[in-house]
């Protein structure tokens, strides 16, 4: 069975929010892992968290303990080579153009669950 998804151009991601400790983790993850790449990744201004770019339709599924995926519709968000941010008070960790336009829901979602159990691990070892 092949559960392997496409990533489509981003006119309109949807955008997966977690804290920044466990995202810096997943992008470290995927970019070590053979295959599919993180896609462009935004910060705010505060570095509590960071935002994902994934495909649009993936907020009506997403159900990952610790993170929110909003759908954005396209609303404000533009992704073309060298954007401004597309979210006042945000800069990219990872823009269109250095990324992949969006990472694969399928590949965040196990990246994600393996941050959580390093930083559990590591925590527990204090």
């Amino acid at each position: 069975m092949d559960t392997s998804v496409s990533v489509p151009p981003c006119d309109a991601c949807d955008v997966v929010t977690v804290p920044t400790r466990q995202g810096l983790e997943a992008v470290d993850i995927i970019r070590r892992g053979a295959g599919e790449g993180v896609g462009s990744v935004l910060h705010d201004d505060g570095c509590d968290t960071l935002g994902f770019l994934v495909p649009p339709g993936t907020a009506a599924a997403w159900d990952v303990p610790g993170s929110t995926c909003t759908e954005t519709d396209g609303r404000g968000l533009s992704i073309v080579p060298e954007p401004e941010p597309p979210v006042e008070g945000s800069d990219w960790l990872l823009p269109p153009g250095e990324a992949d336009l969006a990472t694969d829901p399928a590949v965040l979602r196990a990246a994600l669950g393996e941050a959580a159990r390093l930083i559990r691990a590591a925590d527990s070892c204090r």
